[in-house]
């Protein structure tokens, strides 16, 4: 019993020793102070210019979208109809959305529904103004017609989700690689796959989701594993920001054992920024209030005496057990034992 007793309390002091260096902040312990050249609140860099990745969304809107000609009528479009002259106090003049079944409604007093679809303008114009001579009691009847908005609008705008392959989808024209680009190459990439179906095409683009840049917060639990948690970065964020999203830290957190790790390529040295969190909260200070890049790691250690507290159970957990069952064997023999005399004393014939 005294061996195992000796080699407990020699488990216990490393333990100890283990908890007490704690990875990246025990190696880098000589880098105490703030870097001066890193930003920080109050004084942050501009990031530079955002090239969209997997799984970003993008906003494009089309700014003009005119199909080359000739163009045919499709349902859904919109026309702008001007009739000239019109009938007294009811003038025909509005927008009309082409009907799914490819006609426009021009209403009772202009003889209702005109068939449209796979016409050209030009054609749509000829066979309106035969429908209104033949319908309505106006001389000479002369109809402007105009393509106001065409289905190239309605495929193109909206949210894009850049796809696992990098490109985003722009319905029947196809798609095109964004991935890596800044907004004004995607701008001149999507203008370029649209001009082959578009005549100029213009469009504008924006992100709707900054979902391919983030940074990382991970609360060590002592010994009781750890937890990652993925957000999303857009250039503002410092580390008081980062544990604010997570309303704060853990009970087993320590104030005094948080850092930033800065990944760098491989075989480059990455940067660990120790954070002194009790003088960001309480005093306001903001020398070591890092502003956050992508990629970041902002790391929370537990408190030494949690961690070791847990990993002392977890090594001295098994140890009871083992020593309960052996004494709990010895109690079961001397019981027999104690039983085995008693039945010889008794003087059994």
């Amino acid at each position: 019993m005294d061996r195992v007793r000796r080699r407990v309390a020699a488990l216990v002091v490393a333990l100890a020793a283990v908890t007490s260096s704690n990875g990246c902040f025990h190696l880098h312990a000589k880098k105490v102070g703030a870097v001066p050249e890193v930003p920080r609140e109050l004084d942050m860099a501009s990031l530079p210019d955002y090239r969209v990745a997997q799984p970003d969304i993008l906003l494009i809107e089309a700014i003009r979208a005119i199909p080359k000609p000739p163009y045919k009528v499709e349902p859904l479009d919109v026309l702008f109809l001007k009739l000239t002259p019109s009938v007294p106090d009811e003038p025909l003049s509005n927008l009309f959305t082409v009907d799914p079944d490819g006609t426009i409604n021009l209403g009772e007093t202009y003889g209702g529904v005109v068939s449209v679809a796979g016409l050209t303008v030009t054609e749509i114009k000829n066979v309106l103004e035969k429908h209104i001579a033949a319908t309505v009691k106006i001389k000479d009847p002369k109809f402007t017609v105009n393509l106001a908005q065409s289905q190239a609008a309605q495929r193109i705008g909206g949210p894009h989700l850049i796809r696992p392959d990098g490109t985003i989808a722009l319905g029947t024209y196809g798609f095109v690689r964004v991935a890596g680009m800044t907004l004004e190459e995607v701008r001149i990439a999507v203008e370029n796959q649209l001009a082959e179906h578009l005549l100029n095409p213009k469009v504008s683009v924006d992100v709707g989701g900054f979902n391919s840049k983030i940074y990382y917060v991970i609360y060590d639990g002592g010994g009781s594993g750890q937890t990652v948690i993925r957000l999303p970065i857009t250039g503002s964020e410092t580390v008081l920001d980062a544990v604010a999203q997570l309303y704060g830290l853990p009970a087993v957190s320590s104030k005094d054992r948080v850092w930033v790790s800065r990944p760098a390529p491989a075989g480059s040295e990455h940067q660990v920024l120790p954070v002194n969190w009790r003088a960001v909260s309480e005093c306001g200070e903001t020398t070591t209030n890092y502003q956050l890049m992508p990629g970041d790691r902002v790391y929370v250690a537990a408190y030494p005496l949690i961690a070791l507290d847990i990993k002392m159970a977890r090594v001295i957990a098994p140890i009871e057990r083992l020593l309960g069952i052996t004494l709990l064997g010895q109690s079961v023999n001397r019981g027999f034992l104690n039983s085995a005399k008693s039945n010889a004393g008794g003087g059994i014939p």
